[in-house]
């Protein structure tokens, strides 16, 4: 991001022959400002968890509310891109966590749906057994098998993933860690679903 955002900004001081070239070259060094922020956000909350420092602020949280902040974030997303989300959760299920990094989460994956799945992407939070479950799915083919075992490490990537710095799911992974929960994601032949369980004590109904 520092080396393309640099690049524009030379462009715009050097080159830059209209108000209408100027903006562009303006708006992508913008962007690349953005993508800095999250990358420096994320090395940030998974040194944190390294060294056990991850600070949660747990509290009460319907599930339906928290589905749908996250719908409503990445709603405009999805309009132009032509693709639906759905949110599906019991009325009456309750998730005691941390708000803030719960939706970072869920928006990770999210985001990734956007950028690499297909069809329609449904948020669902739903009890199973001991724990619940907070999943992300869509319509594309799942992770390739042979990533699974390494999808939520750091600055890793499926094969033909090329945007991005391989740390979403690796912040999926440290936040559900963090909540004394899990990550898992289906493999190839499989609808793709990546989600997040957690325990028992997290939650109410």
């Amino acid at each position: 991001p520092l080396a393309l955002m640099r690049a524009e900004l030379d462009y715009a001081l050097q080159h830059a022959a209209s108000p209408e070239e100027l903006r562009s070259a303006l708006l992508v060094a913008s962007d690349e400002t953005d993508r800095l922020v999250q990358l420096a956000g994320g090395l940030l909350l998974i040194a944190g968890s390294d060294d056990g420092k991850l600070q949660l602020r747990r509290e009460p949280i319907p599930a339906n509310e928290l589905l749908e902040s996250v719908r409503n974030r990445f709603a405009s997303r999805a309009t132009e891109s032509e693709r639906q989300l759905e949110i599906h959760a019991p009325a009456d299920l309750t998730i005691n966590a941390d708000r803030l990094r719960l939706e970072q989460a869920i928006g990770n994956l999210v985001d990734n749906a956007l950028r690499h799945g297909h069809g329609i992407i449904r948020i669902e939070a739903h009890p199973n057994h001991e724990a619940t479950e907070l999943h992300v799915r869509d319509q594309g083919p799942g992770l390739p098998k042979d990533f699974i075992p390494r999808a939520f490490e750091r600055f890793t990537r499926a094969n033909g993933a090329h945007a991005g710095a391989g740390l979403g799911l690796a912040i999926v992974h440290a936040i559900a860690v963090a909540h004394d929960g899990t990550a898992h994601a289906l493999a190839d032949g499989n609808p793709t679903d990546i989600w997040i369980s957690l325990p028992a004590d997290t939650t109410t109904q």
